[in-house]
């Protein structure tokens, strides 16, 4: 018995500390009321829309106020023809205006990611307009297109055009006008973005197209693009929901005319809702627009294969 008890037990192995659930939680606790007031801020308006857009509310005529069901859906659809015109301006406002902001952004950043003399003071110019908010960006050029102290009063002393002539009151200059003065706040968005990708692009990737005896063009073609895709997709998609929901710059250069030549939807929206207070009907046209926009997102995103391998 003493033998036995010489023998040493081992020791215990020693217990492990079940692991706080506290540190694993403090991350989501941390986000969480920032979540909640994207929440509150995102979810109740959706839904409050969403329940105006079955309404008959106008405040202006409270006896016609009540539940509409489906009605204001069917007047989009069957006797609006205003909302298939604003909605085939949109289309052609964003497609032209993402079109052209895509191709001198994506120049503008190839130029200013070069090694040049003044390049900080290149790249500072290219993005001041991004800074610049969008009602001034509007006040700027309607200075610039005033018919006395524009640009066409400075043409026709050079001999070009004639005196008093607006573009933007004319329907065949009035769209060029618009594009033109949106395209200067918006071409270095993608610019921005375009160029913070390619300052990671590994220089030993071209440096071995070129020792394989590759051009710029198939450097830019096979190495450059592939490598922007996802830039370009995602910058592409959230530009082409802003200029959808552009309604800043075309009401302040234009307000939708001349004649109605400029009126988008979202633009169309607001006077439904702000200028005749019909706030049902124009809760009925934004659901509208946010089926349109999150259905074309998803046809987009699946078609250019975001976030996947480039071939």
């Amino acid at each position: 018995m003493a033998q036995a008890a010489a023998v040493a037990k081992p020791p215990a192995p020693p217990r492990r500390r079940r692991a706080s659930a506290t540190p694993r939680r403090l991350p989501y606790l941390l986000m969480a009321p920032a979540a909640l007031l994207m929440l509150g801020f995102i979810a109740y308006p959706m839904v409050s829309v969403f329940y105006y857009s079955l309404q008959h509310y106008n405040p202006t005529k409270p006896w016609r106020n009540g539940y509409a069901g489906l009605d204001n859906f069917v007047r989009v659809f069957t006797d609006d023809p205003q909302f298939w015109d604003t909605l085939t301006f949109s289309a052609k406002w964003v497609f032209v205006e993402v079109g052209l902001q895509l191709l001198f952004g994506l120049a503008l950043a190839l130029i200013v990611n070069q090694t040049f003399v003044g390049r900080g003071l290149g790249r500072a110019m290219v993005f001041s307009p991004w800074a610049v908010s969008g009602v001034l960006t509007s006040a700027i050029w309607v200075l610039l297109y005033n018919s006395q102290t524009g640009l066409t009063r400075y043409l026709a002393d050079l001999g070009v055009g004639t005196y008093g002539t607006s573009w933007l009151s004319d329907t065949s200059t009035v769209f060029p006008a618009a594009v033109v003065a949106d395209l200067w706040r918006g071409v270095p968005f993608f610019a921005i973005l375009i160029l913070a990708d390619l300052q990671s692009v590994s220089k030993d990737l071209y440096e071995a197209a070129e020792v394989d005896g590759a051009g710029r063009l198939q450097q830019f073609w096979h190495i450059t693009l592939p490598h922007l895709k996802d830039a370009i997709v995602l910058s592409t998609l959230l530009r082409a929901v802003w200029e959808f929901n552009n309604v800043d710059l075309l009401y302040t250069l234009t307000g939708g005319g001349p004649a109605g030549e400029t009126t988008t939807l979202p633009l169309y929206i607001a006077n439904t809702s702000v200028d005749a207070h019909n706030f049902g009907y124009a809760s009925a046209l934004t659901t509208v627009a946010f089926v349109i926009l999150l259905f074309c997102s998803m046809v987009y995103l699946r078609l250019s294969k975001f976030g996947g391998a480039s071939k």
